[in-house]
């Protein structure tokens, strides 16, 4: 318990908490549209803003969230054209963000080896109390935005065109999880540092559909994995001396090999299950084939016959339902 007496301590569990659960819910939605190493890619942009931070003797953080948002928004307009020179300009993109940080940060007459070090790797002992309220800040942002939209962000990151065409506004969601994401990294940087944010947004979200077979059921599972590998991994990295965000990410990697060793024995049973009773039934109503069938979203005059977009609910459904 003598780990749990310091304030420094204090705060760095509260920071590990906060990233825990920020990262993963973000992630989910960019492993749904496979882009599993864009908060990599961010994570390299950040840099830029953590140099300009240093050179013009603001806050690295307060710099690198918007650094970080113009880049993300770079990279999903880049995304959205589908053009065959998007990867070498997201490339560029990439490596210039790193190569401006180190430049910037060299220039910098207050910035040392150590400074740019703690955010490459993360230095969560040294989270300060304007730190701390600031990533409180930015983690209620992504968590109000993530859980809030959650079936809004889902439906997008599934079937573009099939949200495009139940009515929701897909340009202004796909910009909006680019920013989201964006303002994730910036808040993990200081737990796990730049160059590796991106594991702890993709490998609790990994570890999770190991053992889950629906999106809710899958961010719970994966906010569960990361705010537990956090708080091992601060605790870990107190008592034997081992940077925290390594730490962190080794553990979330050894729980997604758990998950996978435990999701075998699983699967088979599920399998044999089925084979002796039949396939599961699915809860999602289906149109009747009686009497009633004229009331079905089948039936003359009905959602699929007139082409009219499907309720939220039913988009809810037969997304949670895939």
């Amino acid at each position: 318990m003598e780990m749990f007496q310091p304030d420094f301590m204090q705060r760095a569990f509260l920071a590990a908490v906060l990233v825990g659960i920020t990262a993963p819910s973000v992630g989910i939605y960019l492993v749904q549209r496979r882009q599993a190493l864009m908060g990599d890619g961010i994570g390299h942009v950040a840099l830029t803003g953590v140099g300009l931070g240093f050179l013009f003797q603001t806050d690295p953080i307060w710099m690198a969230v918007l650094v970080c948002v113009v880049g993300a928004i770079v990279m999903e307009l880049v995304r959205a054209r589908g053009n065959q020179r998007g990867d070498i300009a997201l490339a560029m993109l990439f490596y210039g963000g790193m190569a401006g940080g180190k430049l910037l940060v060299s220039m910098s007459s207050q910035a040392g080896s150590s400074s740019l070090e703690s955010y490459l790797w993360g230095s969560i002992l040294t989270v300060s109390p304007g730190d701390l309220a600031l990533i409180g800040g930015l983690a209620a942002i992504v968590i109000a935005v993530t859980v809030g939209l959650r079936r809004q962000l889902f439906a997008v990151c599934q079937d573009e065109e099939f949200a495009r065409v139940t009515g929701l506004p897909v340009r202004v969601l796909n910009l909006l999880l680019a920013v989201m994401a964006a303002v994730t990294v910036t808040v993990a940087m200081r737990v796990v540092g730049l160059l590796l944010v991106s594991a702890l947004m993709v490998v609790p979200v990994a570890a999770a559909q190991q053992l889950t077979r629906s999106f809710a059921a899958t961010q719970a599972a994966a906010i569960g994995v990361g705010v537990v590998t956090a708080l091992l991994g601060v605790g870990t990295s107190y008592q034997a001396d081992l940077p925290s965000g390594p730490t962190i990410v080794f553990l979330a990697i050894l729980a997604f090999a758990l998950f996978s060793a435990i999701a075998a024995p699983l699967a088979k049973r599920r399998h044999r299950s089925a084979a002796e009773h039949g396939p599961a039934v699915c809860d999602v109503a289906l149109p009747h084939q009686g009497p009633d069938a004229a009331t079905g979203p089948d039936a003359p005059g009905g959602p699929a016959a007139t082409g009219a977009p499907l309720s939220g609910e039913t988009l809810s459904s037969r997304g949670l339902a895939q």
